[in-house]
């Protein structure tokens, strides 16, 4: 019986499903690699432009020191370029101080701001003083520092003149500083636009790189309700693991699958077998408790009817006996036992049981042919019952006067001089003979085909494991058995062996035919 459980669900489409967690980690780390690039174009970015700045300051710087010029000089070239611009008006920026974003104020020997080139120090002149701590250090370092000038970044030098005064030379760097935002806003556009576009192709691939997985689970959810016939179905890249797992998935389907349907007929059988066991016992029980109850309640006074009573009931107990013997030796077939092999003569086998058959039936035609000896390593008892069985069921299946024919031969070793082959019985009666049908479970137990002898009377039948006897003891053997039969053209069954038997495991075999 196939137990139902609940079907899952075919795909979590929340947060925590693996689609939606290989999305996040894959935005996360391109996030990351955005961040990091951002942070390293930025900081590159502002160590070249700052350093440019720099080296503009420090060759203002070097070449103001290098002049060897005095305050006072400075002041007499300011006045010289001022006449320079009043008579030569196309000379004008020639020799102009350094850009309007550059801020140049003079110090004294108190570090207090004076007039620079004849002009007073302004404003922005007055902060950028303020704003340095000590010049004198700043005039013998060989590096820019940051300034703040009414909040808008400077980088400045100091360079000291002959006469002992500090200039402090400052440039802007407010442009540096928009063009790293601006840089900043761009990365982070594209770096969102970049996200969103790995977020959609994820969720695509995972989609499609997951699919398998969906189908795996709707085949575990169709086999969990009782559809054991249901597989992956295959994918388009078979070198992938997906596709790998669905191949070993399969298999094991396939194996849970067969291994279910040999349980379900094991089962089945076992049911059959253990009914019809039940069934067949019942029969001789019945009829000894019934003999019984007559005796019991006096009805059996004459004495005839005592003597038939009880020749009824010692036959019916018989019967149970060769029931219960022939159920205890399947019974030890099924365990799979060691075999007693021995070298067994089947032709003197096969001779006592012709002769056993002759005596019970004198008028049954019975023709031998079996010269000489025929060997084969085997267990003599079990081959005794196969050969016992056969005539056996010729006897209890056919008319008194059916004849039947008994052949035993040897085939021809393989191979150049090779030993002897595997010897070959068959045992053909010209019976009422069977159906198709019915000649597929001949070697089912508790199986009785009903069939009529030629004068429509119907031929009294065994219990049915005769001829699962002979199956089990030839498959234990190495050997095979088969039947060729039809209706009103009789049974040959024909039993082959290895001339060197071989112990084989039967379990299989004799489950098979348990039904």
């Amino acid at each position: 019986m196939i137990r139902l459980h609940p079907r899952p669900a075919r795909c979590h489409r929340g947060i925590h499903s693996l689609r939606a967690r290989l999305t996040l980690v894959n935005v996360c780390l391109l996030a990351l690699s955005i961040v990091a690039a951002t942070a390293v174009s930025l900081m590159g970015m502002r160590h070249y432009l700052l350093e440019r700045v720099d080296a503009e300051l420090l060759m203002s710087r070097n070449a103001l020191a290098g002049s060897g010029f005095t305050q006072k000089e400075i002041d007499s070239l300011s006045a010289i370029g001022a006449l320079r611009e009043q008579f030569l008006p196309d000379a004008s920026g020639a020799g102009s101080l350094p850009r309007a974003t550059t801020v140049l104020v003079a110090l004294d020997a108190g570090h207090e701001p004076i007039a620079f080139a004849q002009i007073p120090p302004t404003g922005r002149q007055l902060e950028l003083a303020d704003a340095v701590d000590d010049p004198d250090a700043l005039a013998a370092s060989a590096e820019a520092a940051d300034v703040n000038l009414d909040s808008d970044p400077y980088r400045v030098v100091a360079s000291r003149l002959a006469d002992g005064t500090t200039v402090l030379m400052a440039t802007d760097t407010g442009a540096v500083h928009v063009g790293m935002k601006k840089a900043l806003r761009l990365d982070l556009a594209l770096g969102t636009v970049l996200l969103a576009f790995l977020a959609v192709a994820t969720m695509l691939g995972a989609r499609h790189r997951l699919r398998p997985l969906e189908d795996m689970v709707e085949t575990a959810s169709a086999i969990a309700e009782g559809d054991l016939t249901r597989r992956v179905p295959a994918g388009r890249n078979p070198v992938t693991e997906i596709e790998q797992l669905r191949v070993a998935l399969n298999s094991m389907l396939h194996q849970v699958e067969s291994a279910f349907e040999t349980r379900e007929r094991s089962s089945a059988q076992l049911r059959r077998f253990v009914a019809d066991a039940s069934h067949e016992l019942r029969t001789p029980l019945s009829a000894i408790r019934g003999y019984l109850q007559l005796y019991d309640k006096g009805m059996l006074r004459e004495p005839a009817d005592r003597t038939r009573a009880l020749a009824r009931m010692t036959a019916e107990a018989d019967r149970m006996g060769r029931l219960v013997e022939e159920l205890l030796t399947l019974a030890k077939l099924d365990q799979q036992p060691q075999l007693r092999l021995c070298g067994v003569d089947l032709s003197r086998l096969v001779r006592d049981a012709a002769d056993d058959l002759g005596a019970q039936q004198p008028g049954r035609p019975v023709t031998v042919s079996a010269e000489g000896s025929m060997v084969v390593q085997g267990d003599e008892s079990g081959l005794r019952q196969v050969v016992g069985n056969l005539l056996a069921n010729v006897r209890a299946h056919t008319p008194a006067d059916a004849p039947v024919r008994v052949e035993l031969t040897r085939e021809r070793g393989e191979g150049n001089g090779g030993g002897p082959g595997a010897v070959r019985l068959r045992v053909a009666d010209e019976g009422p003979g069977m159906t198709a049908e019915h000649a597929d479970r001949i070697f089912d137990r508790f199986f009785r085909a009903a069939v009529e002898a030629v004068d429509g009377e119907p031929v009294p039948a065994g219990s049915g494991l005769g001829m699962a006897i002979v199956h089990a003891v030839v498959s234990s053997h190495g050997g095979t058995v088969t039947v060729a039969t039809a209706p009103g053209e009789g049974l040959a069954v024909t039993v082959e062996l290895p001339a060197a038997a071989r112990t084989v495991s039967v379990h299989k075999a004799v489950a098979v035919r348990s039904g």
